[in-house]
């Protein structure tokens, strides 16, 4: 803490004049609170310097713990798993695949069997009346299936049609272009296109046209002219 001069000292061993600007300016008071704002700047540098290597350490520590978790990461699958796990995939996939198959072909022969219609067994003793209704059956179960048939591949071309146009839209919408499919042409067609096209201009309609005597149409004078001596004219 700061010593206070004595009434002695103000008295004797200052002049008025530094009596007056000790007073003017705070005297040793103010001295006094100078020391104490400096040993209050200097707590507060250490604060914010420990504090700041306290975030220093945290931060450290925090990437030494993300490193640790990408080096366990990276060693978890090494190349020998990797090669064993996409072999077992490989060998799912295949395994999926062949129930798919098994499973289409047969829902294939469930559907056969309902739409084939079985010969009778007496199939050779029929008469003919017999073999005649029977061929009717079967024409009219033919017609049945064919336009079942027309139906599905409708409601295809229709349901085709509907993913185009909304496929359209949504690439609208966003502002995507998408080119469309262009039908390949080969150079040489082209070129003999252009040649037909050029020598097709250059024809001469002319040419194809009958030679006409002018003077079939011509007027009576005009002939009596013509026909008259040199001497006459």
């Amino acid at each position: 803490m700061c010593d206070f001069a004595s009434e002695d000292e103000t008295e004797y061993g200052v002049t008025p004049y530094e009596e007056e600007e000790r007073v003017r300016y705070g005297g040793a008071l103010a001295a006094c609170d100078d020391d104490e704002e400096e040993e209050e700047d200097d707590d507060e540098d250490k604060r914010l310097v420990a504090e700041r290597e306290r975030k220093k350490a945290e931060v450290r520590k925090r990437l030494e713990e993300a490193g640790r978790m990408k080096k366990a990461k990276k060693g978890f699958l090494t190349p020998e798993r990797k090669k064993k796990l996409r072999k077992l995939l490989m060998l799912k996939a295949a395994e999926d695949l062949k129930q798919q198959q098994m499973l289409k072909e047969q829902e294939r022969q469930r559907i056969l069997q309902e739409r084939i219609l079985p010969l009778p067994e007496d199939f050779d003793s029929l008469d003919t009346d017999e073999l005649r209704e029977l061929a009717q059956e079967f024409a009219e179960h033919i017609l049945e299936l064919e336009s079942h048939k027309y139906d599905l591949s409708y409601d295809v071309r229709q349901k085709d049609f509907e993913i185009n146009e909304l496929t359209i839209a949504v690439n609208d919408l966003r502002g995507k272009f998408v080119k469309p499919t262009l039908k390949k042409v080969s150079k040489t067609d082209s070129k003999f296109n252009k040649i037909k096209k050029s020598t097709n201009a250059k024809v001469d309609f002319r040419s194809n046209l009958k030679n006409v005597d002018t003077n079939k149409f011509a007027l009576d004078d005009e002939k009596t002219e013509s026909n008259k001596a040199d001497w006459a004219k």
